[in-house]
């Protein structure tokens, strides 16, 4: 019996449909329920189907809205719909698949692959043989509808008609598709390369079989007159740079033709398509060979492309001379969501200023470089000039200062036009060849750093904003010269801009001042006075986004000048604010990540300093991790009545409770012992999320160090979390718990032999790991150093098999406490074990030699266990063996061992 829809059925479904498209919340509340209630009817979606394809009565969007419900319904319910009812819906979706309308065809399409991707293609057999008949149909119709859905199923489920599962569909499908790339229809043509190309990046052996095939036909299609199917051949080609070079070389050089014209195309999404190409060329090895002969064509194209369109500046309102904007609140929607960085405990190293600091510093292996992104604001994230900006910062990484000849005259043209969207493309070029070009720029930057300085203030916002940023880009060279010259006019500039009247150059300003701090760090403490009182004054200024901006540059600040900040005008003037606001914010405020951040920095530089305001700071960072748990367990209980919290709250109030820890140290004694911090953070450190496990680990590192006697009674609790813990595929959880558990080892003392099988086989596992990352490894050895040096026996036995990685990861690390501890550790073991440490004594010579002032018990440690080494082997073989050390490593060591 084929199945029909009673009248009465399909009013009441009709008139749904029509009030869910009502602008009315209460409206549409109750036709969600209405919908919910009418799932419970089994033949409900074979109502919904027949509305999209029988009813041709009814307007397109009402019977395109009846498939998306359907949609919806098998994305959530399909696996219990009734066998006939899941019958009876793919024959009509079949049926029409060839549907006049375009739009009632791909809501059709989505139909098909949504089922499609219930793991259905399976127990489907019978659609893609269909869907690839219609290919061949007569009809434009069927053909396209069919290929609109085989583009979806493609996306959607690439690796799955790559498996035996379903017999290799793609030996057919892609010999099938490339027929159609020179289809009369464009729609046609632009479906056939999207399907191919969701199988480039698998390489997937189907296409890789007729790889020549399918770039002899891309080539066929370089010049179609349709711009999507010129965007989707551009896109073909970038595809292939990165998975089969070897196909492309012989005809680099006319693809490199070809993406120059495609780069300038009058479609901005085929250039930006085409622009692609070159930031993918960067990687490979061929790029400066290839590209090298063709910069002087490029370079014009790339720094054209990074001009403001006219419609940018429209939007921007970049014409105005007149821009003052900051009276005029933000809409919400224009504040991005922004995302907290955990704590990570990081080592300073002996490369001198500029490094993070010891906790709470940045992992530099987790962090990708800034790159040429100056922000637009509420431009769309990608863009031609974005993207064009970004091809000329990794190309003037790969050619460095061989890039300059071809671009001095392109920025002589472009910096001193009268045009200001033109000069303001040139600013930008300066400043995105700063990382890549920075040794070939020092000789004009005496010249162009004064430049920049006064384009600070020219009329226009948009290139007041830009020149921010590209002074940012050289902060490293202005604060290594005179201050008289470079540091002091470019900062008085600058914090100028900070209170700028337009909220775009207010914005550009406090981060590239916000990266002058960083480099700067100490070199800032004269102008202190002078930098507190402009970024306070900027709170009563500023709108609601840039104000989240200030908070980090306050926070980079406090970074940066440490304990400096510490004197009684300073915190005078910086703290009655950052209070206010911590007083108004709500605990459901996402506004408090940012503030809790800059507290926490704050905190740390302060130190005793911040003692009058951390009681009411420490409460409700407690308070906040307890909510936080709270309504995690009430949600796991029952989901359906309470929302899953936001764990970042919890993450973010750890972190400042680590920054109060670590800077009034054995102050916040009494804040624990009146808390119930250690059960919430026995908790936390058992938490699904490695998040909230990271920074859990960091603060019991630091409760560790400022208040021992609260963490001990846990001890039995928590080591065996961390010993869970240590595992590098994870690598911030790993680093955290790894430093947590040699603090611990430093006060728990010899009591921690019970412990040390819990660790030291995984902390060996680590230290021995290929591309484990730095600061993992600089932690993990000074871990078993101190494990070693509380409980030598315990260790010493295992010496021989982690002495020269544990020797090479700590050579660079400068002399501190951490340090000092480990080496006294490895010194324990070699006196248990002397046998470990023989096969690679010259590193232990050397990771000696890396001290600069040890104390004088522990550079009488070295000496004897030089000298006793020395006597064992003999003065001739002694001999045989300094012989083989560099110059340098022998003088250090004389100078220090007398040896």
């Amino acid at each position: 019996m084929e199945w029909k829809p009673e009248q009465e059925g399909l009013r009441q479904i009709l008139t749904l449909l029509k009030e869910s498209q009502s602008p009315d919340t209460a409206t549409q509340r109750a036709v969600q329920q209405k919908l919910e209630e009418l799932n419970k009817y089994p033949d409900f979606n074979n109502y919904l189907i027949f509305v999209l394809t029988k009813l041709v009565t009814e307007e397109e969007p009402t019977r395109s809205l009846s498939g998306l419900i359907l949609k919806n319904n098998v994305k959530a319910h399909y696996n219990s719909f009734l066998p006939e009812v899941a019958e009876f819906i793919k024959r009509e979706c079949l049926s029409a698949v060839g549907d006049p309308s375009p739009l009632i065809r791909a809501t059709v399409g989505i139909i098909i692959t949504t089922i499609a991707s219930k793991g259905e293609l399976t127990s489907w057999p019978e659609l893609l043989p269909a869907l690839c008949q219609m290919l061949d149909s007569q009809d434009y119709n069927v053909c396209e509808g069919a290929f609109g859905a085989l583009q979806k199923i493609c996306e959607d489920t690439a690796e799955l008609l790559d498996s035996d599962a379903l017999n290799r569909p793609l030996n057919v499908l892609i010999p099938k598709f490339l027929q159609f790339f020179r289809h009369s229809s464009p729609k046609i043509r632009c479906h056939a390369i999207a399907c191919v190309n969701y199988f480039i990046m698998g390489r997937t052996q189907a296409l890789m079989l007729h790889i020549d095939s399918f770039i002899e036909n891309l080539f066929h299609l370089a010049a179609d007159e349709d711009p999507d199917v010129r965007k989707n051949v551009c896109h073909a080609l970038v595809l292939l740079l990165e998975v089969r070079l070897d196909r492309l070389i012989p005809h680099l050089p006319n693809i490199i033709e070809y993406m120059l014209i495609r780069t300038q195309d009058p479609e901005e999404g085929v250039a930006l398509e085409a622009c692609e190409f070159w930031l993918s060329l960067a990687e490979q090895n061929v790029c400066r060979e290839v590209l090298g002969p063709r910069l002087p064509l490029l370079l014009p194209v790339l720094v054209r492309g990074m001009r403001y369109s006219e419609m940018d500046v429209i939007l921007l309102r970049g014409d105005r001379d007149d821009d003052a904007d900051d009276a005029e609140p933000d809409r919400e929607s224009d504040i991005r969501p922004r995302f907290h960085k955990p704590r990570s405990h990081t080592i300073k190293h002996n490369a001198g200023a500029g490094d993070s600091n010891m906790s709470g510093g940045g992992d530099s292996e987790d962090e990708e470089e800034g790159g040429a992104d100056a922000d637009d604001g509420s431009l769309s994230d990608w863009n031609l000039r974005k993207c064009s900006a970004a091809a000329l910062d990794v190309l003037a990484n790969v050619f460095n200062a061989d890039l300059l000849p071809v671009l001095f005259p392109i920025l002589k043209e472009t910096l001193f036009h009268e045009d200001w969207v033109i000069k303001e493309s040139g600013i930008l070029a300066l400043g995105a060849v700063a990382d890549g070009c920075v040794v070939g720029m020092v000789p004009h930057l005496p010249d162009l750093v004064p430049y920049l300085v006064c384009c600070l203030g020219e009329r226009k916002a948009l290139v007041r904003a830009i020149t921010c940023w590209t002074l940012s880009r050289y902060s490293h060279w202005i604060v290594s010269q005179s201050h008289d010259l470079y540091l002091r006019p470019v900062m008085t500039e600058l914090l100028k801009r900070v209170l700028d009247n337009n909220k775009r150059v207010q914005e550009a300003a406090c981060s590239a001042f916000a990266t002058l701090e960083e480099e700067a760090c100490t070199e800032l403490v004269p102008y202190l006075g002078h930098i507190l009182q402009t970024l306070v004054y900027a709170f009563s200024k500023y709108q609601h986004k840039n104000l989240l901006i200030l908070y980090d540059a306050i926070g980079t600040l406090a970074d940066s000048v440490g304990h400096h900040l510490n004197k009684p005008e300073y915190i005078n003037l910086l703290m009655p604010p950052l209070i206010t606001k911590w007083n108004v914010l709500k605990d459901e405020d996402k506004d408090l990540f940012p503030l809790l951040e800059c507290l926490s920095s704050v905190a740390t530089a302060l130190q005793s300093g911040f003692l009058p305001y951390c009681e009411p700071v420490f409460r409700r960072c407690v308070s906040l991790i307890e909510q936080t748990l709270n309504q995690n367990i009430a949600n796991s209980q029952s989901p359906e009545q309470f929302e899953a919290p936001d764990k970042d709250f919890m993450i973010v109030a750890l972190d400042l409770l680590s920054g109060l820890a670590e800077g009034l140290d054995g102050h916040i004694d009494q804040l624990v012992h009146n808390s119930n911090l250690m059960q919430l953070l026995y908790q936390c450190m058992r938490d699904p999320m490695p998040e909230v496990r990271q920074s859990s680990f960091a603060l019991l590192g630091d409760l560790t160090k400022a208040c021992f006697q609260h963490v001990h009674l846990y001890i039995p609790d928590f080591l065996p979390i961390l010993g869970m813990n240590l595992n590098p595929e994870l690598i911030s959880v790993c680093n955290n718990a790894t430093w947590a558990i040699g603090e611990i080892s430093i006060k728990l003392g010899p009591e921690t032999s019970k412990y040390i099988p819990l660790v030291l086989s995984h902390l060996v596992d680590i230290i021995n790991r290929p591309n484990t990352p730095k600061t993992l490894l600089e932690n993990t050895a000074i871990t078993i150093g101190r494990l070693g040096y509380v409980c030598p026996h315990d260790v010493a036995p295992v010496l021989h098999q982690f002495v020269r990685q544990w020797c090479t990861s700590l050579r660079n690390i400068r002399d501190n406490d951490e340090k000092d501890s480990a080496f006294r550790g490895i010194c324990q073991m070699i006196q248990v074990n002397p046998g470990g440490v023989v096969p690679d004594f010259m590193f232990f010579c050397d990771a000696v030699a890396s001290w600069s002032h040890p104390k004088d018990d522990l550079k009488e440690m070295f000496t004897k266990i030089l000298h006793g080494f020395k006597n064992q082997v003999g003065e001739e073989n002694w001999r045989r063996f300094t012989d083989q050390f560099p110059v340098q490593l022998s003088a250090r060591l004389s100078a220090m061992c007398g040896i």
